[in-house]
């Protein structure tokens, strides 16, 4: 078993949907297993690292951007005060300046007209008291500000997800984080591969954010600014993942209409909506309900399903596991009588992979594990012939 960069090309005849059943084959597997799980630890931490880097770049930018507005009341009433001071108390405009900062920000170093409020010139008292409403007003609303986009994550951690986000390339785009979704997010974490998910709730987006995951808010019926903003030009896949089934539909015209080459993989609630997912551009479509069912009936007939192999052009087959018992007739024969029943995948012998099971020497063993892919009545012929009971 290779894992290969090239994700996609490993998706693109066959949907693998397996139990959750494990068993060890030996440490040359085990070894390979583990490439992906270091791959996925120095995918994260470095995702962490860009995220520290860029929001230490740019969270001065940020903030003057997000409080700008502000800003430039506050220093437009700042040198309003200053020019007050210079003409009604007649001092340099460095003195004035001095008192226009630090009567605005109640800091008191400069008392106008000495401090004598019922002897200063009216207009003067007029024009300061409109001078610090307004600023008081615009320090208010920027700490607000502030505040918010601190609390939300969007302070520097928003303009760090463009730039990071921005530098991939050959990442996979997840459409909805509902069930689905996180699941095909968490498995592609797993394996270290590139992902952006982009969801229309904005609270999961914040608690994205916030996990350092990359993430695209996609706003009501922008499906195109948002894939686009994730990257799609330089994505090598879609899979579209929402729980809602007309906003997938949405988001597979859009994705379709954006790059016509690149690869989607949709799943539908609906079965009724099969063939209207792909003609919207789908190239395989996967039944949630379907899916399920299928899993649910085949596990209550044998209890050796391990997974469900979905293809366009077999259809659907079962992938199982069966253990050969010492009264098995299979015994003693080679493969060519398990495969008068199901595709043989492979055997595992004492917890290892065999790599010569076509070699036309090899023979079957008591306790070893076939692995199996087949529909539901060859599979249930072949648990009867390994069991022999």
């Amino acid at each position: 078993m290779n894992y290969s960069p090239n994700f996609p090309e490993m998706c693109k005849s066959y949907t693998f949907i397996g139990s959750h059943r494990h068993f060890s084959l030996g440490s040359n597997f085990d070894s390979i297993l583990s490439q992906p799980s270091r791959r996925s630890r120095m995918k994260k931490e470095s995702r962490q690292l860009g995220f520290m880097f860029y929001e230490a770049l740019y969270g001065p930018i940020v903030f003057v951007r997000s409080t700008y507005r502000e800003l430039v009341v506050l220093f437009a009433m700042f040198f309003g005060g200053a020019a007050i001071f210079t003409y009604y108390d007649k001092v340099s405009l460095l003195v004035a300046f001095l008192g226009s900062v630090s009567t605005i920000t109640t800091i008191g170093l400069y008392l106008p007209n000495n401090g004598n409020f019922t002897t200063m010139d009216r207009n003067e008292a007029i024009l300061l008291i409109v001078v610090m409403i307004v600023a008081v007003g615009a320090g208010a609303s920027m700490v607000q500000k502030t505040v918010s986009t601190v609390v939300n994550g969007e302070l520097a951690k928003g303009e760090a997800e463009k730039r990071l986000i921005n530098r991939l390339k050959r990442h996979v785009i997840v459409f909805g984080y509902s069930h689905l979704g996180r699941y095909v997010v968490e498995k592609l974490e797993e394996l270290g591969f590139d992902y952006v998910v982009l969801t229309k709730d904005p609270v999961t987006y914040q608690q994205l954010l916030s996990k350092d995951i990359f993430a695209v808010l996609e706003y009501e019926t922008q499906p195109i600014t948002a894939l686009s903003a994730a990257g799609i030009e330089r994505a090598a896949m879609v899979v579209v993942a929402h729980e809602n089934d007309p906003d997938n539909m949405l988001v597979i015209l859009s994705a379709r209409k954006l790059r016509p080459d690149i690869r989607i993989i949709s799943v539908v609630h609906d079965q009724a909506l099969i063939e209207t997912a792909r003609n919207a551009g789908a190239d395989m479509v996967i039944p949630s309900s379907v899916t399920v069912g299928h899993l649910l009936a085949l596990s209550a007939v044998t209890k050796n399903l391990v997974g469900v192999v979905f293809s366009e052009k077999i259809g659907t087959k079962e992938i199982a596991q069966f253990s050969v018992f010492k009264s098995s007739p299979l015994i003693g024969k080679g493969l060519a009588e398990v495969s008068k029943y199901s595709t043989v995948i492979g055997v595992v012998r004492n917890d290892q992979v065999l790599k010569n099971t076509y070699d036309p020497a090899f023979r079957i063993e008591e306790g070893d594990t076939i692995l199996v892919l087949g529909a539901p009545d060859d599979l249930l012929q072949l648990e009867e012939r390994a069991r022999a009971l």
